[in-house]
C-alpha cells in the first residue's frame, strides 16, 4: 500500500510540478551554471548507496587550496529561496518513482555517515528514506542530530498509512511558512562528522 502511494501520489506530484521545475532548472543554470542538479550518493533502505537528486543551490567557488569554500560563502540569494521552500527537492521525485526513496520516511544522509551511528540510530535506515518525515515536522533543522534520530526511530517503530497521510498534510503548511529550514546561526546543520569525529579505520 505505502509503495501505491508513493507511486500513483509521486507521478501526480510530478506532472503537477513539471512546469515549476522546468523554470527552475532555467534559472539555476541561468544564474549558477552547470550542472542543474546537485547529485550526491545517500544512504538507503539497509544502508544501500543511492544517488540522490535535488537543485544546486550552492555555486561552486573554491579557495586558493582548491577546496570547496564553506556553505555560507557559496549560498546564493536565489539558493536560499529554493531551500526556504523546499523547492530544491522537487527532483527528489524522480528517486521515489524509481524506488530509491519514499515520500514518508527519514531524510537521507550521507553513506559517510553509516558507521557514526549507534545500533539504535542505525534502525532510521529500516525502511526507505522519505522526501518528509517525523522529523521534518517536528523541528527539522531546528533539532540536534540526536532528536532527529530518535524521532526517526519512532517513526520506524510506529509507521503506518495514517501517519503517512497525517505527515504529508502537516509537511506543506510547514514548507509555506519555511519553518525551521536552517539552524539559527549557519545555512546548514554541523556534519555528524564535525559531531562526532571521523569513523574509525
Amino acid at each position: 500500500m505505502k509503495r501505491a502511494l508513493d507511486v500513483t501520489l509521486g507521478f501526480a506530484l510530478l506532472i503537477v510540478a513539471a512546469i515549476p521545475m522546468l523554470v527552475i532548472a532555467t534559472v539555476v543554470r541561468l544564474r549558477l551554471g552547470g550542472p542543474v542538479l546537485f547529485v550526491q550518493r545517500r544512504a538507503g533502505v539497509n544502508g544501500r548507496p543511492f544517488n540522490l537528486l535535488k537543485f544546486r543551490t550552492m555555486t561552486n567557488e573554491r579557495g586558493a587550496d582548491g577546496a570547496l569554500l564553506p556553505d555560507d560563502l557559496r549560498m546564493t540569494t536565489f539558493g536560499r529561496a529554493l531551500r526556504a521552500t523546499s523547492l530544491d527537492q522537487l527532483p527528489e521525485l524522480f528517486n521515489v518513482l524509481r524506488g530509491d526513496m519514499s515520500l514518508v520516511g527519514p531524510r537521507p544522509l550521507l553513506v559517510e555517515y553509516w558507521p557514526l551511528y549507534s545500533d539504535e540510530e542505525r534502525r532510521r535506515h529500516l525502511v526507505r528514506p522519505g522526501m518528509t518525515g517525523w522529523a521534518q515536522i517536528n523541528g527539522r533543522n531546528l533539532l540536534t542530530w540526536e532528536e532527529r534520530f530518535a524521532l526517526d526511530v519512532w517513526y520506524v517503530d510506529h509507521r503506518s498509512l495514517i501517519l503517512d497521510l497525517r505527515i504529508i498534510a502537516l509537511t506543506l503548511p510547514k514548507v509555506l511558512r519555511s519553518e525551521a529550514v536552517k539552524p539559527m546561526d549557519r545555512e546548514t546543520m554541523p556534519t555528524l562528522t564535525e559531531l562526532r569525529g571521523p569513523p574509525e579505520v
